[in-house]
């Protein structure tokens, strides 16, 4: 199997089946033809080798990136205008991935990119409280619901794929604390790195955005 074959398998065998607090939804893209489309022509792109690659985890997809696209930080305009991939979404852009594919860009674009790092999320699916975008651990309910699925996310998509024993979590707040509480009780990783979450950059620190990307590569490039 190769890394496309098990990123697609992994998606694919997630149910909409989630037992969530009340007040709660699920943000689940993969009944959604178009979105597969995407998801196969991508992966099937850029990921279509052996190679193990170095893990980026952010917090779960949102609506307007990978809720649409099932590709971890990618809406449909950078999905079509950078990586080529185009679908009959509505070409919306979304702030992390704003950030993300500056970023993809000054490390030599796309293909060099992902055929070294693969982006995924702490948390495999998304949610919605009301129509509003909501993290895993906004809610000490949610969290404590999806934590077995989390868990398994972590242990499945990386076992195997996974460069190295180093994974970076992109978000230095709360996403940073559980992943490395969660790590530390199942020893999933050796070592977790913490980068600024792309959205938090991007909504806080905006023109300060080229000192952040300069601090991801520095980072990315020693992995």
């Amino acid at each position: 199997m190769n890394f496309s074959e098990h990123v697609l398998r992994f998606h694919k065998g997630l149910s909409p089946d989630w037992n969530l607090p009340k007040g709660f939804d699920l943000i689940y893209p993969f009944d959604n033809e178009e979105t597969w489309s995407c998801m196969d022509q991508f992966y099937n792109k850029y990921f279509s080798d052996s190679h193990s690659r170095v893990f980026l985890l952010g917090i779960n997809p949102g609506r307007f990136g990978a809720g649409v696209t099932g590709v971890a930080f990618t809406d449909p305009w950078h999905l079509e205008e950078i990586c080529k991939i185009d679908s009959q979404f509505q070409k919306r852009k979304e702030l992390s991935s704003i950030f993300v594919y500056q970023l993809i860009q000054e490390f030599g674009g796309p293909k060099a990119f992902y055929e070294r790092f693969y982006i995924s999320s702490v948390c495999p699916l998304g949610f919605l409280k009301g129509k509003v975008n909501c993290n895993y651990y906004d809610d000490k309910g949610l969290q404590e619901k999806v934590k077995p699925q989390i868990l398994e996310n972590l242990i499945t998509q990386t076992e195997g794929f996974m460069k190295g024993s180093t994974v970076v979590c992109l978000g230095m707040g709360k996403n940073y604390k559980f992943l490395d509480r969660l790590n530390k009780e199942h020893k999933i990783f050796k070592k977790v790195i913490p980068l600024p979450h792309p959205r938090w950059i991007m909504q806080y620190r905006r023109k300060d955005v080229n000192k952040y990307a300069g601090e991801y590569l520095s980072v990315l490039e020693k992995l």
